[in-house]
This record gives C-alpha cells, structure tokens and sequence, in this order.
C-alpha cells in the first residue's frame, strides 16, 4: 500500500508506471552503466597520454551524474533532480580519412601490452553498447519520464563515442575508408527529393 500523499497516475503510484520491457532494459542499462563507470576507474591508472586522460576524466563525471539521474527517474517514476544535461566535446570535428597500413590489430596476450589504443578502443566500445542498449529501452518505456531521460540521453552517448572515436582517428589508432569518388557520387546522386503523394493532405 502506497502512501496517499504520494504523486499517482490513476490508480497507480508513479513509482510503478513501468512495463514489464521497460523495467527489464532500463535493468539493463543501469547494470552497463555500472560496468562503464567501473571500466573507467579500471582504465584511468594505465593511461599515459594527458589529453586522453582529461577526456576519460570529463566524460566520467558526465556518465556518473546521468546513471544517478537514470537511476532516480526508474526508481520514483519521476522528475529526477535535475533535467539531462548535453554533454560537450572539447576538441574540433575534423576527421583524416584513408587507410594507411599498419599490424594487424588482435587480442592482448599479457596484461602488460596496455596502452592508450587499447583503452581508447574500451572506451569507445562502453559508449556504443551504452548507446545500443539505451535506445532500445526508450522504445519500450511507458514511463514517460524515463523514456525522456533515456532519450535525452543517447545523443550524450553518441558525442562521447564521437569524442573518442576523433582522438583515435587523429593518432591513426580509427581509421576512416572512403569509396571511390565515382562511387562516392553515385552513392550521393542515388536518392533525389520526395513529392507528395497526391491522395495524402496538407
């Protein structure tokens, strides 16, 4: 039995304005979440590069508050204490593109051949799994305060993968292939613009 007091929607308190999907990929979530932030702490001792560290440091804080804020929303069904807020990168949007041949790229076999590749790749893979897991509890949420936090969410997900995704390209570490330029222009060329259909309204 609910307190009488407490905020409902119908007959039901907020706090359980969940449906079963939901509840079980919001878990999901919650728990990669956890596993990101852990992975962060793993991974900060071992980086070398400073750049790389100041963006493991911020986009930590980042990922701390909005598990807190995720985590709240699930739990009373309500406004969490602060709005998400949009995470900013803080390097350019350039990217290099072309392949430049290197070693192939396969598992550590020692603990000892950490690096900054190596942590920079981790990372990178925790924001798109993130990323992955967030959007499909969005689309499940009935709760229309945690599909919006979820929601709100992914795109921060997105700019730190992007964030990375731009430090590793710059050291060689994310290389970006693009096709032929003929290919390239029919691939562009390929889709023109839409007309109305003529039994659909304004």
């Amino acid at each position: 039995m609910f307190n009488q007091s407490q905020t409902t929607q119908g007959n039901m308190p907020l706090s359980m304005n969940h449906g079963a999907h939901e509840v079980l990929d919001v878990h999901e979530v919650l728990s990669a979440s956890i596993g990101a932030l852990n992975a962060f702490i793993f991974y900060r001792p071992h980086v070398k590069d400073q750049e790389l560290l100041n963006i493991l440091d911020r986009q930590y804080a980042f990922m701390l508050d909005e598990y807190n804020i995720t985590a709240e929303c699930f739990k009373t069904g309500q406004d969490p204490s602060h709005p998400t807020r949009s995470y900013k990168m803080q390097m350019g949007n350039d990217s290099k593109y072309g392949l430049t041949p290197g070693q192939p790229k396969k598992p550590m076999t020692s603990a000892n051949e950490i690096d900054d590749s190596i942590i920079s790749g981790a990372l990178l893979s925790c924001h798109k799994t993130l990323a992955t897991g967030k959007t499909t509890a969005a689309l499940e949420a009935t709760n229309p305060v945690v599909r919006r936090v979820l929601q709100d969410s992914i795109q921060n997900c997105i700019e730190m993968a992007y964030e990375i995704s731009l430090y590793q390209n710059q050291r060689g570490d994310y290389q970006i292939p693009q096709l032929a330029p003929q290919d390239m222009q029919a691939m562009l060329n390929m889709y023109g613009q839409a007309d109305k259909a003529k039994d659909m309204p304004n």
